[in-house]
């Protein structure tokens, strides 16, 4: 069993499952003329039905959590959709983790609702995804202390 994790930007697509069916697709994929196919370092298959025991370990700790309804909306990355309402975060925080990492939809939504700049904390993986989704919205990744004062200070 294999199926897709995140749509991640156009032009990348990540798989989760059995390791043999994953290895399988990636040879496929290869044969198909993909540019890169590759199996990705990760201790689990993430963001797919095998996640389902941690799935319920989720939503029994976050049962009791408090979870205070945000001051602004959240994008869902299981949704593609803004939420506010604590409720529905608690049960799509329990589906995200067999749920696939709708990132592509997520970001083109949140710049249709008007987001013009995008924020990476502490790495440098996700910016390049929203320029290749979002081109003309600003995105800049901040790691070190130094970052992250110049960037609340232009803030």
């Amino acid at each position: 069993m294999c199926t897709v994790a995140n749509d991640n930007d156009p032009s990348q697509v990540v798989i989760s499952g059995h390791r043999g069916a994953i290895e399988r697709a990636v040879a496929l994929a290869k044969d198909m003329g993909a540019k890169r196919a590759v199996l990705l370092p990760v201790s689990a298959p993430f963001h797919c039905p095998l996640m389902q025991p941690a799935a319920d370990a989720m939503a029994k700790a976050l049962a009791d959590a408090r979870i205070d309804a945000p001051l602004v909306p959240v994008f869902a990355n299981v949704t593609a959709s803004p939420v506010g309402d604590v409720d529905t975060i608690r049960r799509l925080l329990v589906e995200q983790v067999t749920g696939m990492v709708r990132w592509r939809e997520s970001v083109l939504a949140m710049a249709e609702t008007g987001v013009e700049r995008f924020v990476e904390f502490g790495g440098k993986v996700l910016t390049p995804m929203v320029k290749r989704i979002a081109a003309d919205v600003d995105a800049v990744s901040v790691v070190t202390m130094a970052e992250i004062e110049a960037l609340a200070k232009a803030l």
